[in-house]
């Protein structure tokens, strides 16, 4: 069994085409290596991946936004199964650069979709969000709640992913299973994101900007619960058996939250990353960002009863893990 692993240069592609090649299963992975953030950071992950693997680990520089390099990259490749990671992130990036989200999170989407289908792949497991849950009043968020509000054109891509999905698990039966992620952190971490955004100014002796004056919660997740919940995804493809299943589909498609299970106030985390760095932070209060959620918590039973999917860290050991992880990537 070989498994595509679509943004393998990103950072939970990385741990999750790690994990799988731990194991024992062969990994071919994709990914544009586009610039929206540093790119000598997605070049080191590859590094990792092929130093640890070797030839295990195949890698292809391709956008899977272009249906013809697709093609071509993957024409005389087999693959029993697709992780598809990649897309392009960042609720904030989606309201300065609309055009790239649609290029990667929607025509990327169709065009995985199609090669899903064509190959006859046993299923493809999809990174959905949190977002698509925008304000809603009622935690935590469950599979079953409603998520036709975005407050950004990211949250409204994924939502659009997960119905386009449906689509394919009804037309064609192709087994799928979407996962909305809380909150992702850890060792290799996006420089986009509040724990390495804070981490870096705080080394640097400059403010961190804290929004909406910090009355934010957060489900923290972190990298090793994250990939465990994928690896458990990919192992158990949902059954086309008419049943209900997460998310409400009758075909064979699934929907599962999958995050810590724990709201945690942004003030608790700035404190545990004071005590990692060994550096205070000075709090730059600003009102809330267009686009953002003042609160997220994920219900994580429909998961954890159909896959067995139980995280295990905490804030108080991930973060200072990341700190850690952080110190020696930057020599600081």
């Amino acid at each position: 069994m070989t498994s595509l692993v679509t943004g393998a240069a990103g950072f939970i592609g990385m741990h999750v085409a790690d994990a799988l090649l731990v194991r024992g299963t062969p990994v071919i992975g994709i990914d544009s290596l586009n610039s929206y953030y540093d790119v000598g950071l997605k070049h080191a992950r590859l590094a990792q991946l092929r130093a640890r693997h070797g030839d295990a680990f195949r890698f292809e520089a391709v956008d899977f936004s272009d249906r013809a390099a697709l093609a071509a990259t993957t024409d005389g490749r087999a693959f029993d199964r697709i992780v598809h990671l990649g897309a392009q992130a960042g609720v904030r990036h989606s309201i300065t650069h609309p055009h790239d989200y649609v290029a990667a999170n929607l025509v990327g989407h169709v065009n995985m979709l199609e090669l899903a289908r064509h190959r006859g792949v046993a299923h493809l497991v999809y990174a959905s969000s949190s977002s698509v849950y925008g304000a809603a009043a009622t935690v935590p968020f469950r599979v079953e709640d409603r998520t036709d509000r975005p407050l950004s054109l990211y949250a409204a891509t994924k939502k659009a992913d997960e119905l386009m999905s449906e689509s394919y698990a009804h037309l064609y039966r192709l087994p799928q299973t979407g996962l909305r992620f809380f909150t992702v952190y850890g060792p290799w971490g996006r420089p986009d994101m509040m724990m390495w955004i804070f981490t870096r100014a705080m080394f640097a002796g400059e403010p961190i900007p804290v929004f909406n004056e910090g009355r934010m919660e957060r489900d923290f997740t972190f990298i090793d619960d994250i990939v465990a919940g994928v690896v458990a995804a990919h192992d158990h493809p949902p059954p086309d058996d008419g049943a209900a299943k997460p998310g409400g589909s009758i075909a064979p498609h699934r929907i599962y939250n999958i995050g810590n299970n724990r709201s945690e106030p942004l003030g608790r985390v700035i404190d545990l990353l004071e005590a990692a760095t060994g550096r205070p932070a000075v709090r730059d209060l600003l009102p809330m960002q267009a686009g953002d959620v003042p609160r997220t918590y994920a219900d994580i039973s429909a998961i954890g009863a159909d896959l067995g999917f139980v995280p295990t860290t905490t804030i108080d050991v991930g973060v200072p893990k990341f700190v850690e992880w952080y110190r020696a990537y930057h020599g600081v």
